[in-house]
């Protein structure tokens, strides 16, 4: 033991059950404080890169038993607090934990009580509601006027958001080879952003699926103002009542709350609302291998929410006889564009506390920078797969259609 971890070691109780901890989750360079006996404790030769000060016992008790959600909980109330940059302190909290090892019987017992909400037709309603209808007015602080949830694409480094985002729908409509007067079906259109491009844009007759009632109700809003009524229609329902016939079926960002043991009916609903010669793209948050979402995000943030592996996605393909065409992987776009979304956030948190309360602005803060550090540490993917039916040949030799000359 160096010099300055002997400078740590604890004399109470609860500094020697911390100092465990942090050996269980990887020895991260992070200085603990207890705020009710003033110990310092930390298990790492290297500097530290910021403090965390919890603030009471219950607060230590309840991180002991079950560290991935009760920091999370702790963080929100204001009982533990991050002293250096937020996004920083939790990716080395993420590269030491996949340096860790296995998990302890206590984590794997915890991974048990932490089953994510199961998305039936009933389930997936609530979990839908619990996250997005927090109101339009809140989104619209810091997503933009886009009003996209999903992550952008950056052409340039020096590419805006607001730029990126509309970068973003014209790449998915590019692999999609959209033309003017072809029939689209969208599964999850938040808050409708790229079913009003697709029409304005590309001339495209859009059907989109939501059972969000605040976002059906801004996007339907939008479409009257844009005079886009006759081309787009918003329907307030579940993605697996898609009727009819289509060119085209996509999904950005919806497959994360659809939950993997529908995949397979996701897969049946696309083949069945396609044409023989249709094509489609899927866009969702994903991971290298099978894992949870994070127990705190899926709890507080994201109920039923599952980010699936490459191998977990291709359960909606197979089985249904759809061909996969393209793989593309924009894991540091969106890393890029929640440092923006977390910028634009901090901006108006004055607002949001007005609107809510300083455990939300917390909460929130803590969710846009913990997701900041999963994708720029690989923690998580973005997943685009371009798709089309096994019997069309009509299809590029090359990837150059989705690139701008």
């Amino acid at each position: 033991m160096n010099a300055a971890a002997e400078s740590a070691a604890p004399s109470s109780i609860e500094a020697r059950l911390l100092r465990r901890l942090l050996v269980s989750v990887g020895n991260p360079p992070i200085e603990f404080l207890l705020g009710w006996t003033g110990e310092r404790v930390w298990t790492h030769s290297e500097t530290r890169v910021a403090q965390v000060r919890i603030a009471d016992r219950a607060t230590l008790i309840g991180l002991i038993r079950d560290p991935q959600l009760r920091f999370g909980d702790g963080y929100s109330r204001g009982t533990i607090e991050v002293t250096g940059d937020l996004v920083e302190f939790v990716a080395v909290m993420y590269r030491a934990a996949r340096g860790a090892g296995s998990k302890s019987l206590v984590q794997r017992l915890v991974d048990v009580l932490h089953r994510p909400r199961r998305n039936t037709l009933e389930g997936s309603r609530d979990n839908i509601h619990r996250h997005y209808d927090l109101g339009n007015d809140f989104y619209s602080l810091w997503l933009g006027p886009s009003m996209s949830y999903t992550c952008a694409y950056y052409p340039a480094p020096t590419t805006t958001l607001d730029a990126a985002q509309i970068a973003k729908m014209d790449h998915v409509c590019r692999k999609l080879r959209l033309q003017p007067g072809d029939s689209v079906v969208e599964a999850g259109c938040g808050w409708g952003s790229l079913a009003l491009h697709m029409a304005s844009r590309y001339g495209a007759r859009v059907r989109a699926f939501n059972i969000s009632k605040e976002q059906i109700a801004y996007a339907r809003r939008q479409s009257t103002q844009l005079g886009l009524d006759s081309s787009v229609e918003f329907v307030e329902d579940d993605y697996r009542n898609i009727a009819g016939k289509y060119d085209v079926f996509v999904s950005v960002g919806m497959l994360e709350h659809v939950g993997r043991e529908n995949y397979g009916e996701l897969g049946r609903v696309v083949r069945r609302a396609l044409h023989s010669g249709g094509r489609g793209l899927i866009h969702s948050i994903g991971r290298n291998r099978p894992a949870r979402l994070h127990p705190w995000i899926e709890r507080r943030i994201f109920p039923g929410a599952y980010p699936p592996s490459l191998a977990e996605m291709m359960q909606i393909f197979e089985p249904s006889g759809l061909s996969v065409l393209d793989v593309e992987n924009l894991r540091l776009h969106y890393a890029k564009t929640l440092r923006h979304w977390l910028e634009r956030y901090e901006a108006a948190v004055d607002k949001v506390r007005a609107m809510f309360d300083d455990k939300l602005v917390r909460m929130w803060r803590l969710y846009l920078a913990g997701s900041v550090a999963a994708f720029e540490t690989g923690v998580l993917q973005l997943f685009q797969v371009l798709f089309t039916t096994q019997e069309n040949n009509e299809i590029p030799l090359t990837r150059r259609f989705m690139y701008p000359d």
